[in-house]
C-alpha cells in the first residue's frame, strides 16, 4: 500500500490519545463585538469537525478488503485514528464556544454538501473531499488565529492546524500513490477535477465566512493564494517524485508553506 504506512500508523496512535487541552493560563478574554464577528463561522467549523466519520471508516474498509492486502486492518486503523483526532477537535471547540456563550449549529448546508459528496463515491472520492475541506480548514485556523486578540483561542487554532497538517500529510501520500497506479491522462483528468473542486470549495469558503477574514484584513485573493499554495504543496505533481523514504508530507516536520 503505502511503504511508510506504519510509520503513519505509530505517528496517529502517539498523538490520537494525548491531551488537547489549552493550557489554562492563557487569556480567555472574547470581546462581545468579536464574538459576533466569529461565532457564527466557529459553530459551522465545529459541526464539520464532529460528523461520525461512519461513511468514510465503512468505505475505507471495503476498500482496504479489496485493495490493501496485508495492510488493511492497519489502513482502517489510521482513519478510525483520524475521526478520532477530529472528535477532540469538535469537543475543544465546543468547549470554547459554551464558554463565551457562542451558539451550536445543528445543520449548515455547506457542511450537509460535503456530507452527500462523500456518501455519494466510495474511499478515494471520501477523502479527496476530506483532504480539501482540510487543507482550507488550515488557512481558515491561520486566518481566525490572526483575527482574534484571544489567546485560549489562538492557541486551539494553532492545535487544530499542527493536527490537520498530519491529516493532510497522509491522505495526500496516499491519493498520489493510488493516482500514480492509473495511466496519465486518467491522472490528469482526476487532478482536473479535483482542482476546480477545490478551488470552488475555497471561494465558497471565503464568502460563508468573510466576516473572519475581514477582521484581519485577508481578501479573496490572498484567501485563495494561500489555499493554492497548500494544494500545491501536498498535491502537486512534483509531490509524486518524493522519495519514499522521506519524512512524511505535510507532517509536524515538515510544515508545508506556513512553515
Amino acid at each position: 500500500m503505502l511503504p511508510e504506512i506504519n510509520v503513519w500508523r505509530a505517528h496517529f496512535e502517539h498523538h490520537a490519545w494525548r491531551s488537547r487541552q489549552v493550557p489554562a493560563e492563557l487569556g480567555d478574554e472574547l470581546t462581545a463585538e468579536a464574538r459576533r464577528a466569529i461565532g457564527a463561522s466557529l459553530a459551522t467549523f465545529q459541526l464539520g469537525e464532529q460528523s461520525n466519520g461512519a461513511h468514510l471508516i465503512a468505505a475505507t474498509r471495503r476498500f482496504a478488503e479489496q485493495h490493501a492486502g496485508a495492510d488493511a486492518d492497519t489502513l482502517v486503523l489510521i482513519m478510525q485514528l483520524l475521526v478520532h483526532e477530529e472528535h477532540q477537535h469538535a469537543w475543544l471547540l465546543r468547549s470554547f464556544m459554551q464558554r463565551h456563550a457562542i451558539p451550536r449549529k445543528e445543520r449548515d448546508w455547506t457542511q450537509l454538501a460535503f456530507r452527500i459528496l462523500r456518501r455519494l463515491g466510495g474511499f478515494e472520492l471520501g477523502v479527496h473531499v476530506l483532504i480539501a475541506a482540510e487543507l482550507i480548514g488550515i488557512v481558515y485556523y491561520r486566518a481566525l488565529e490572526a483575527a482574534t486578540g484571544c489567546e485560549q483561542l489562538r492557541a486551539l487554532c494553532r492545535t487544530m492546524v499542527a493536527d490537520e497538517l498530519a491529516h493532510v500529510g497522509f491522505e495526500a501520500q496516499l491519493l498520489l500513490t493510488l493516482q500514480a497506479r492509473r495511466p496519465a491522462p486518467v491522472r490528469a483528468l482526476l487532478r482536473a477535477a479535483h482542482r476546480a473542486f477545490f478551488n470552488t470549495t475555497a471561494l465558497i469558503v471565503w464568502l460563508t465566512h468573510r466576516r473572519v477574514f475581514d477582521r484581519n484584513g485577508q481578501r479573496r485573493e490572498a484567501f485563495l493564494r494561500l489555499c493554492r499554495a497548500q494544494y500545491a504543496f501536498h498535491l502537486g505533481v512534483p509531490a509524486l517524485a518524493r522519495p519514499s523514504g522521506s519524512a512524511p508530507a505535510g507532517s509536524r516536520l515538515a510544515g508545508g508553506p506556513y512553515a
